[in-house]
This record gives structure tokens, sequence and C-alpha cells, in this order.
């Protein structure tokens, strides 16, 4: 969702991704920008500057932001400065007179807006990373006053008449390669906006875009309350039974903390599926945690309820689709992505259907096996699934997940997996350092350095889960690389690691080290940017390609070198056993057929929601879900979809509506290069100069496929994929 001139990219991860975009009414009376030469004003923006942190550059390394020193009441003055400063250079532009060139219009758009930059950058990792009331608060207020102020940008009739002139002129045939790709970004963005709308269709879009960015953040702010709610309380140990010591010590910490005495709490993660019902013995239990993360958003016994807002949404969606000339949401915003059209991403889910149900089909016999010796009879529930896999997994490869987790003890992943992976490929080094501010404790900074022993750019990693942080994993980048803005990048991971008990280790899943490889993968793809101009900055490329650099990156968690490296027990350092190494390996295609069914389903919903009219938007979102699931035939009883309607944060207050497909479209793209890589040698600097050259250092400043043929020699063929996801 386009908020400003230069949108902050946020990335995510398949299985728990999350993309914020926030936007607002502001308080205040703020003018920094207008009557700077006079006496007056001039003292009031240095006053303003001493107060607000945001009204200039940080003076910290890279220009990090201070968190030392912002503080709440900063967010809304700073917005309001920004969005003043921003249409003071905006108008500038549009009402010079002289011929439009790209140096008088494009380059002084790409400079404009700083101030917002910067207060976005750090607020939007904010409302999900460590949001709390007077956060969502003034989320809230700010999302209509950004959605108007986007289309006071791409809707002013001056500026767009500058920028197609430029489009239609034989001049730019003369501009290099980025020049011409960012002439394109602009050009398309505001064509696609609405610039060529009358006036009264303006007027309605600029509506719908106010009402869209409320619902929005109504939407990501009931979620987290939901997740809240929806929180499983149990009164005796005994039903805890399957789950570790510390596991139990963690759910009693944390009903504790909720004043929950004599209790246990068990939080609920974003997805449909819930790590813990892998080992829950009781299944009155696993069926309480599965009905509640399941059914949440549906207003069950007086909860919140997500569905009016998403029924709301779906309609305006369609409706301005319709105004700006297409046939459905999902058409218009596939129109500008690898896929091209809804017809493509649906022909590619609709292919693989019948042999992941088929998969999924052969993968419940040995689970109905297993459950049959508990004397369970009858057909596979959802809350069945993942315990008796993780039985036919410790049958099939004699290994369950409490033999491996001591092996991946969450500071060797990341310093000997994680890093030693990223250093070996692409010869960078991460520098702890503790001389800068966090916005939270747990929140840890590193300087990244090239083999030459120069910066890079700043990494910040915030892995622990609580309560102020919105589920998933994702990547933001407070500073994006710019040559223009001679800017180094700083970017941040985030993910939700259940924190231990007090003295106790991290200790990881399989899931969470893949999640950590895929984050930094998103993260290398902005710290190795090398562009002139922020808008085509690091992941600044189509939504369907955006995953293929992070996904690739995954492969490398079980790649045997990596493993030996940082697979070792946290107590006694022995390295992982041969066999069970082997095992893990053999074990990571487990259960692809439950994987990728419940993700196609959730992919399926999302195309099905945005590929309606306003006329189709049906009143029932439940029985939607059901029927468009039984029209592609993925209506599989046992394998729910990994997101359902209420809770589908991607779709509904993230930038990936009618674009989920992209994370098997990515994967797609890095399963093939993954193998490509592999015939090549593998872990090898040669390897990782040519990705990072090819691929990672380019941004959006060549066309995306061009970018991958540079690296694989030809497009990309589905056999590495279905191979990898254990299908073929």
């Amino acid at each position: 969702m386009m908020s400003q001139i230069k949108p902050v990219k946020t990335i995510g991860y398949p299985f728990f991704a999350i993309v914020f975009s926030a936007a607002s009414t502001l308080a205040g009376d703020l003018n920094v920008v207008q009557h700077k030469n006079s006496t007056t004003s001039t003292q009031r923006l240095v006053r303003l500057e001493t107060m607000n942190p945001f009204l200039s550059a940080s003076t910290l390394p890279l220009s990090a932001p201070d968190f030392a020193k912002i503080k709440h009441e900063h967010y809304e003055p700073a917005f309001e400065a920004g969005i003043r400063e921003q249409l003071a250079e905006i108008a500038a532009i549009a009402d010079n007179p002289q011929q439009p060139t790209f140096e008088n219009t494009l380059l002084p758009m790409e400079r404009s807006g700083a101030i917002l930059e910067r207060v976005q950058a750090v607020f939007l990792n904010m409302s999900s990373a460590n949001t709390d009331e007077t956060i969502q608060s003034i989320e809230e207020r700010i999302a209509p006053r950004l959605a108007a102020h986007s289309d006071d940008i791409y809707l002013n009739k001056k500026l767009f008449a500058r920028v197609e002139s430029l489009w239609n002129s034989k001049e730019k045939q003369n501009w290099n390669e980025e020049q011409q790709r960012l002439l394109k970004e602009y050009y398309e963005s505001f064509v696609r906006a609405g610039a060529r709308l009358n006036a009264q269709d303006q007027t309605r879009v600029r509506a719908i875009n106010e009402e869209l960015s409320s619902l929005t953040t109504q939407f990501q702010n009931n979620l987290l309350a939901i997740t809240k709610e929806r929180g499983v309380v149990v009164d005796n140990v005994t039903e805890l039974d399957g789950l570790s010591t510390a596991d139990i010590a963690a759910a009693k910490e944390m009903a504790e903390s909720k004043e929950l005495k004599g209790k246990y709490y068990l939080a609920i993660t974003n997805t449909t599926r819930q790590p813990i019902l892998l080992s829950l013995k009781n299944r009155e239990l696993r069926k309480r945690v599965w009905e509640a993360s399941a059914n949440r958003g549906l207003g069950e016994n007086g909860g919140l309820d997500n569905r009016p807002l998403v029924l709301s949404m779906a309609r305006l969606r369609a409706q301005r689709a319709k105004l700006l000339g297409y046939e459905n949401h999902a058409a218009y915003t596939l129109e500008n992505q690898m896929a091209g059209k809804p017809a493509a991403a649906f022909k590619m889910l609709q292919d693989l259907a019948p042999g992941v149900v088929a998969k999924a089909k052969l993968e419940a016999v040995d689970i109905q096996r297993h459950m049959a010796q508990d004397k369970i009879q009858g057909e596979v529930l959802p809350w069945d699934w993942e315990y008796y896999a993780e039985k036919v997994r410790a049958e099939k490869y004699q290994i369950d997940e409490s033999q491996v987790k001591p092996y991946f003890e969450l500071e060797s992943v990341l310093k000997n997996g994680v890093f030693y992976t990223f250093g070996k490929l692409y010869g960078i080094q991460f520098q702890e350092r503790t001389d800068m501010p966090v916005y939270h404790p747990s929140v840890r900074v590193f300087d990244v350095l090239g083999k030459d022993g120069k910066q890079i750019g700043l990494f910040y990693a915030d892995y622990y889960q609580r309560d102020a942080k919105r589920g998933g994993a994702w990547m933001d980048a407070y500073i994006p690389q710019s040559r223009l803005l001679n800017q180094l990048p700083v970017v941040v991971n985030v993910m939700n690691i259940p924190q231990p008990a007090a003295g106790e280790p991290t200790l990881l899943s399989l899931d969470h080290v893949t999640t950590m490889f895929h984050e930094l993968g998103h993260g290398v793809h902005g710290l190795f940017s090398s562009v002139e101009y922020p808008s085509l900055s690091g992941t600044s490329v189509p939504r369907d390609f955006v995953e293929f650099p992070s996904t690739f990156h995954e492969d490398w968690a079980v790649h045997p070198e990596v493993l030996a490296n940082y697979a070792k027990h946290f107590q006694t350092n022995q390295p992982i056993p041969k066999d069970l190494l082997e095992k893990s390996i053999a074990a990571n295609k487990f259960n692809k057929g439950f994987e990728t069914l419940e993700y196609m389903s959730a992919a399926l919903l999302d195309l099905g929601w945005h590929s309606i009219s306003e006329s189709e938007t049906p009143s029932d979102v439940v029985e939607f879900e059901s029927k468009l699931l039984a029209k592609y035939g993925v209506n599989y009883a046992p394998v729910p979809p990994r997101y359902r309607t209420a809770y589908f944060a991607h779709v509904w207050s993230g930038g990936y509506s009618a674009g989920y497909y992209a994370y098997l479209w990515s994967e797609v793209l890095a399963a093939d290069a993954f193998a490509h890589m592999r015939d090549l040698g593998g872990l090898t600097p040669e390897n990782g100069k040519m990705y990072r050259e090819k691929v990672l250092s380019r941004g959006g400043a060549r066309e995306v496929m061009q970018q991958y043929i540079d690296f694989r020699g030809q497009e990309p063929k589905v056999d590495a994929l279905l191979i990898r996801r254990g299908l073929k």
C-alpha cells in the first residue's frame, strides 16, 4: 500500500509474515516548511529540531534511529511536519515553469519527504514490533491522513503532466537503465493511483483510500487484541503432559504475568496451526487450542468480530478497481507483478492442487494408523494432525523435535549458522555493538562489514515474542540504501521466538532456524543494495519476486556443512550425531503435503476474495470460505487453510492482498536457483559474489526476470520446487 513517494518496504516470512502499512489525521500546527527564510520561522525550526528527533537526521552511525530520544509524543508532530515539508517540495516541482527533465522532476521527487520517511520508518515498525495503546491510537489517527497525503501527490494533475511528458519524450531513450526504471515506477504509480480519472472519480478514489486505511488499521489492532483474548488458560499441570519442563515453566510464567496464579497460559500464534500441538498429549486440550486459533475473529462468546471489516474491505477494493478500469482488485494488483494476471496465479495453484491433496491424504493414512494405536477411531481431525504427524516422523526417521532442539541453541544458530553462512557466501562479518540505543532490551545491533573491513550497513535483530509484538516474522528498513542520498542501509529482522523461562537456554525448532535464515535473506537484499535512487532500493521489487532472495537462503539451514558448524549440543558442545543429522535432513521433507495444502488453501482464499466484484461481495464469510475451497478441490477438512479470513493479516492489513500466492511463485525461483548454485559447487565465495552482483544488489533497478536470467542463464523450471517440497 502506497503511503508516500518513497514507501518503506516491510517484508515477511511465508508462514508468518505480516506487512503493516499505516497512515492518519494529525494533531498540531507545526509549520516547519513554509517561510523558512523568516527569522521567526528559522528560530522555531531550530527549537523544534532540538525537541523532536525526527525533524533532523540522527547523529548516530549511519543515521540510525535514536531510540533513546524518541518518545510517543514526537510521532504526530513529526508526521505533520513531514507532510507539510513534502507537499511544499512537491508543489515546487509541479509549479516549475521549465520544461520537465529528469533533473528537475524525478530527482527532486526522490529527494523529497525526508522527515516523513524518518518518522514513518520508525513508527511502522514500532506499531508492529513494540506497540501499545498509545501507538495504536496514533495509528488510527494517522492512517487516513497519510492515505490522503499519498493521493495529494499521485492525483496532482500538474505533477502528473510533468511525469507523463517525460514518459512520452524521446529523451528517455538516452537515459541509463536505472533512470528508465525509475521513470516507469513513477509513471505507473500515478496511473494506477487514478491520475487519469476525472475529478468526480478521483474524489471517490480518495474517499475509498481513506476509508480503507482506517479499516486496515482497525483490523490489525483488532488482531493483536484477538490473539490475546484467545489464549488458552489451563488449570492443571497434568493437562500439559507432553510439553517439556521448560515449556511448562514458560506457560506458568506467562500466566503469572497475567495475574493468573496457579494456572498455565498457552499463547496463540498467528497461523491456524499451533506449534504446541506437536507435543500436547491431551486430545481435548489440543481441540481447545486449535479452536481458539481457527475460530478467532468470528465474534465467538462476545469476542471481537473481524468479519464486518473484511466484507467492507473486500467491497471497497472491488469498487476502487472498477473505478480504475480493472475487472477486480486481483487484476489491479497483479498487473505489475511477475504473474501479470490472476489467471496465471490461479493456474499455478490449480495445477498443483490434485497432486498436493493426494499427497496429504496419503500422509493421513499413516496418521490414522497411529490414532488407532491410541484407540481413537474415525476421521483425522485438524487438532490430531500435527501431534500424530510428529509420531509418524519419529517412526519413519527415529527422531522427534525434543531430540533435535538441544542442538539448535539460538546463539549458535545465529553466529555459527546464519552469520557463518552469509560470511562464507558473501565475505561479510557481523560485529555486535552495545553502544546503540534500542527500542527494547532484547534487541541487538550488529555492524555489517565487508571483507575489506568497510561498513556495509547496520543490522538490528529482534527475535523474542512479547505481548507488544504482532505475530509473525518480517524484515524492515529504517534507512534504505541510496547513492543519491549518500545512505548506507539500516535493516531489522523481527521474529516471535518464545522466551524461555529465566535461566533456561533458547532452544529452537527447525522452523524457527529456517526462519532466521529466511529473514536475513531479506536483510541482505536490503544490505547489499547498490542503486542510485531510493525508490528502487533493496526490496523495492514485485511482491512475487521479493520472497525469492529470502526463500533461497532457507536451504542453507539444512546444508550439511552449515549444520555441522552450528548444530552442537548446548550443554556438551558435541556436534549433532551423524545419524541424527541425516534423519533431520530427511525429515525436513516430511509432511509437505499438509504444509503445501494449507498454504495453497490460504492463497486461493486470498485470490478468491479479491477476484469478486462489488456486487458479488458475500454476506457470510464462513460460507464463502467453504464454497471457494470446494470449488478448487482443496476442501480437505483435516488440513484447514494456514490463515482463515478473519485473521489473514497478510491480505487485509498487510501488503499481500491478491498476492499471497507470491510465496510459492518465489519458491519456484528459489528452488531452481539453489539447485543451480549447488551444481556450481555450493557454499563458495564465487557463487555468493555472482548472486550478490546479479540479484541482491540490483533492487528494482532492473526488470526482475532479467535479473534471474542474468544469474541463472535461463528462466526457472518447477522441477526443483517439487523435489524441495517432497512432491517428486
